[in-house]
């Protein structure tokens, strides 16, 4: 399953609202909630956050990939949020992340959640694309972004 699939407008939050690592978290399982892709918000948060706790997710360059294996998800769920200030996420570079990838997988695939991560590891190598990213406006341009990508 290829990312752009799994990306529409309903997953995307444009922009967060959000101000600190947990509320991000939450705000974005609340997206997937919205868009029925999942029911109980909070083992999806408890999810990710045992995982966080595990080590950050926040990555390089304004990147963070929270990400957590839960059985509110049949399938591969993601959504992607922007915070264009930047939002605390202990980032390995320490520097405030700015574009959020929250996926969900179920407890037994591992597949799709390890080739999503590779998926966004190789769009988000690009500067430019990410810069882009954070200075969209809407879901809808996000969505196609990554249309263009």
């Amino acid at each position: 399953m290829a990312l752009l699939d799994l990306i529409s407008e309903d997953i995307i939050k444009v922009p967060l609202v959000s101000t600190s690592k947990s509320e991000v978290i939450k705000e974005l399982i609340q997206v997937l909630k919205d868009a029925g892709k999942i029911e109980d918000t909070a083992k999806a948060y408890e999810a990710v956050m045992k995982r966080e706790d595990m080590g950050s997710t926040g990555l390089e360059k304004g990147i963070a990939v929270p990400h957590a294996k839960t059985d509110q998800v049949k399938t591969l769920t993601i959504a992607i949020g922007v915070a264009p200030s930047g939002v605390e996420f202990n980032a390995i570079d320490g520097e405030k992340s700015k574009i959020f990838f929250l996926i969900l997988a179920p407890p037994d695939q591992s597949g799709p959640h390890i080739e999503a991560l590779a998926d966004i590891a190789r769009i988000t190598r690009s500067e430019a694309f990410c810069r882009l990213l954070n200075a969209s406006k809407s879901a809808k341009e996000v969505v196609d972004m990554f249309c263009e990508e």
